[in-house]
């Protein structure tokens, strides 16, 4: 099958809504244009559907072989090395955490799957990404957060799109880049949170022993 032909998923979708996000802030389209590529966004249903609608913008339409090399390629949040590789070839494809009137943490280098399941109850988890190895370049973080918190870190220039929704609670996103570069990694955040909340914040590198604060 031709990759043209192949059908969109929706993650092939948000990366088009987020271009054309993007395009019309640096005035690159129009309000009506930015509208009616929506429009076709929404009816499109192959790959070849998508392409036209960012054909014509920087960085635009679908490099079909980059897309697989990106959905592939493991990203290190610092460096990406021989370790950072090994790491990443321990995926299993997902990881649950769980903190019931505790808690549980991620921190230093450590191996973010496509898919990592976070369940609180009455606790609280921590993540810290900033010198994780993401599996693959966009992963998901599924939250079922009740009477309860979630902390997370980034480093500067990962795109965060928080899906979360809550209920007597929230999430708040702080000093995540706003428009970063097209094949940034993707933190995507999903599900819910019930009298409890969800703190995303973005900071530089950990300091070493002996500094108090990160930047």
């Amino acid at each position: 099958m031709q990759p043209e032909h192949i059908r969109a998923s929706d993650a092939d979708r948000d990366k088009v809504a987020e271009r054309l996000r993007e395009a019309l802030a640096e005035g690159r389209l129009s309000p009506v244009e930015h509208e009616e590529r929506l429009d076709g966004l929404y009816k499109a249903k192959t790959i070849g559907e998508l392409s036209p609608l960012v054909a014509d913008l920087p960085t635009g339409g679908f490099d079909y072989a980059a897309m697989e090399r990106m959905s592939e390629a493991p990203s290190g949040m610092q460096i990406l090395g021989s370790e950072a590789r090994d790491l990443a070839g321990q995926s299993k494809g997902s990881e649950n955490l769980v903190a019931v009137f505790g808690g549980a943490e991620r921190k230093g280098r450590w191996l973010v799957e496509p898919r990592t399941n976070v369940s609180v109850l009455c606790g609280g988890v921590e993540l810290d990404l900033r010198e994780a190895v993401l599996s693959t370049r966009e992963v998901t973080i599924q939250m079922a957060v009740i009477l309860g918190g979630v902390n997370i870190i980034v480093p500067h220039g990962v795109r965060v799109i928080n899906n979360t929704s809550a209920i007597l609670g929230g999430a708040d996103v702080h000093g995540t880049d706003q428009l970063t570069d097209p094949n940034a990694p993707v933190v995507r955040l999903t599900g819910t949170c019930m009298l409890g909340g969800i703190d995303i914040k973005a900071k530089g590198p950990r300091r070493k022993k002996g500094n108090k604060r990160d930047k």
